[in-house]
């Protein structure tokens, strides 16, 4: 029997093996994927960190100063490559694990390579693992390509193409600009809820991502204030490119739906240079047609939708009710459900501090939860 199963070889996982390990006890790491960082590897070509560089350390491994401040996409994977083989981690990859169940005080995973029994059991698949797309109607009428954003890889397939990005989160932002970069022959956007934006370094000494860090401490009602202070103070006005200025909120909305602020990475530019077209959100399909919620229709070739991902944990652990109604673990890091002792979870948050941030923090303190247990 292992001292602990972590099922899932992303920087979650990664972390959390190399701090147990740290402390003595023997972590195996599964994933189904064939390389460690899989989701990483998938992500479209133009992703960085929108943390900088030196908040976004894991633990026992800085990142290379030569990857920049703002980490490419390529560098997270060679990082995490690196992170595995530099901690000499027990990763078991091709293995897929289908379920849990309890096996007396500890786990059996189920697995077609085998199952593996564990003390102890972390789960660290990821925060975006299944795409999901709206079942928008008339969605199965429509004549021209349909994707997910998770799909998309760069914009070259794109090129005067007329494309439609469905989503005004970070994804969906990116993507607008790298469309237009990459010389679509038109790019909208659709928009349901206004975005907050941020800028990504707040002067040439403060980052947002240490802003975050020092935000996540305070008030709800007092960050909400703060974010919304700060958009005013160093974003235009966008209202005569389709976005009014949201009010505060931000934080509410970020902990209620995970719907983090954008930070701008050329979405400005492009809407203020009229590159990047708002529109209402979407409501449906009809054929050739892309009905907007203000009932109007277009017609574009792509529908690109950035429009977010399930954790995909029902089918994992849903039989010991420990999901909440979005389908995310109830409690996450160090603490665990009463109806699974010795079951842990991390990455299942969307913290305004930075993912990689707050993965660090979770994988310290899983493994001294997990210590101080196992004796």
């Amino acid at each position: 029997m292992l001292d602990v199963l972590v099922i899932g070889a992303g920087p979650g996982g990664l972390a959390a093996a190399a701090e147990l390990g740290r402390r003595g006890l023997r972590a195996t790491v599964a994933d189904k994927a064939d390389a460690v960082g899989s989701a990483w590897r998938r992500h479209y070509e133009r992703l960085h960190l929108h943390t900088i560089r030196w908040n976004s350390h894991l633990p026992g491994l800085k990142i290379p100063r030569a990857y920049g401040r703002w980490v490419a996409r390529a560098d997270v994977v060679r990082y995490l490559g690196d992170y595995a083989a530099y901690h000499r981690l027990d990763v078991r990859l091709g293995v897929t694990v289908s379920g849990l169940e309890r096996d007396g005080g500890g786990w059996i995973a189920r697995s077609p390579q085998g199952d593996v029994r564990a003390r102890f059991v972390v789960v660290a698949t990821g925060y975006n693992h299944t795409p999901d797309i709206p079942a928008w109607p008339g969605r199965e009428t429509f004549d021209g390509e349909l994707l997910h954003s998770a799909g998309y890889r760069a914009p070259q397939p794109y090129a005067g193409r007329d494309v439609l990005v469905v989503g005004s989160g970070n994804t969906g932002a990116e993507i607008a600009v790298d469309l237009v970069e990459g010389g679509a022959a038109s790019v909208r956007l659709a928009v349901r809820t206004v975005p907050t934006f941020v800028r990504r370094q707040a002067g040439p000494l403060l980052d947002n991502s240490t802003i975050g860090i020092v935000l996540r401490r305070l008030p709800v009602r007092l960050v909400d204030h703060v974010i919304a202070l700060s958009s005013r103070l160093t974003t235009p006005d966008l209202s005569a490119h389709g976005l009014a200025r949201p009010g505060a909120g931000a934080y509410t909305r970020l902990l209620a739906d995970g719907a983090v602020p954008i930070i701008d990475v050329g979405l400005i530019d492009a809407l203020r240079a009229g590159q990047v077209e708002v529109v209402a959100a979407v409501s449906g399909f009809d054929g050739d047609k892309v009905i907007l919620a203000d009932g109007t229709a277009i017609a574009p070739d792509t529908v690109i939708a950035a429009t977010g991902f399930r954790q995909g944990l029902d089918e994992l652990v849903g039989r010991f009710v420990l999901l909440d109604e979005r389908g995310r673990p109830a409690v996450h890091g160090a603490r665990t459900h009463p109806n699974a002792p010795g079951l842990y979870f991390t990455g299942y948050t969307n913290p305004i501090s930075g993912m990689f941030h707050e993965l660090a923090l979770d994988a310290r303190r899983i493994a001294r939860a997990v210590r101080r247990e196992a004796g």
